[in-house]
């Protein structure tokens, strides 16, 4: 297994078109691009940076890291 001793924190990366440049609501909601889920915010982090960084140019397109851990057990805080 290749988590084998870590315990595994997942998270969530996806994005969109944002209908304002100052909020978080999506402009169309069924072309929501979700990247995929890691088993740790490190790899997480760097498929973030590369769907961010690949869409620089749409000033509308944001990407994001949901910690689904937290959600799966809000009492664990990620330490």
């Amino acid at each position: 297994m290749q988590n084998e001793g870590r315990k595994q924190l997942l998270h969530l990366v996806f994005g969109g078109e944002l209908v304002d440049l100052e909020g978080t609501e999506f402009r169309d909601l069924d072309n929501i691009d979700i990247v995929g889920v890691f088993p740790d915010y490190a790899s997480a982090h760097q498929a973030w940076k590369a769907k961010a960084l690949a869409t620089v140019d749409n000033a509308h397109m944001r990407y994001f890291v949901a910690h689904l851990h937290r959600l799966l057990d809000p009492a664990e805080t990620g330490k």
